[in-house]
């Protein structure tokens, strides 16, 4: 088993595999691995997509992240997590993010990883832009 020894981040324009990222994070001490796909769904408040676009603030995005890695750390004891967003275009049915948190036990995990993804919306400068059939619109605030 391969493994990340740290909590890591990275923004990538090139297609995720998330088979490939769990692999860089579990070890032989996790007794759980909980992974999180996010998926570019085809529809979307009431509106047919084609798909995603996005941008970031790639300076702001990792310092950000490794704040909300650090407190994964710090409030559930993980020490192996790797989190990989996308930018650029996305397609119907690509991963535009993958969270893979590995611990001891599995509702360190679990909390974790829901932790991670809810924080990462919240708080991290990734913008998302929904391009549909005739037009586009900016999803949330790009402020």
């Amino acid at each position: 088993m391969a493994t990340v020894a740290a909590l890591t981040f990275t923004l990538t324009p090139d297609p995720i595999d998330p088979g490939k990222v769990g692999k860089e994070v579990a070890a032989s001490a996790d007794g759980a691995v909980v992974t999180f796909v996010g998926i570019v769904r085809v529809d979307s408040r009431g509106r047919r997509v084609e798909r995603l676009e996005y941008e970031a603030y790639g300076s702001m995005a990792a310092s950000e992240m490794a704040k909300i890695l650090a407190e994964m750390r710090e409030r559930f004891g993980v020490e192996r997590a790797r989190v990989v967003h996308r930018v650029g275009k996305c397609g119907i049915g690509e991963p535009s993010v993958v969270i893979v948190v590995a611990a001891p036990h599995r509702a360190a995990a679990f909390d974790a990883c829901r932790h991670c993804i809810d924080e990462l919306k919240k708080r991290v400068p990734i913008w998302k832009r929904e391009v549909y059939e005739g037009g586009a619109e900016w999803i949330g605030d790009r402020s």
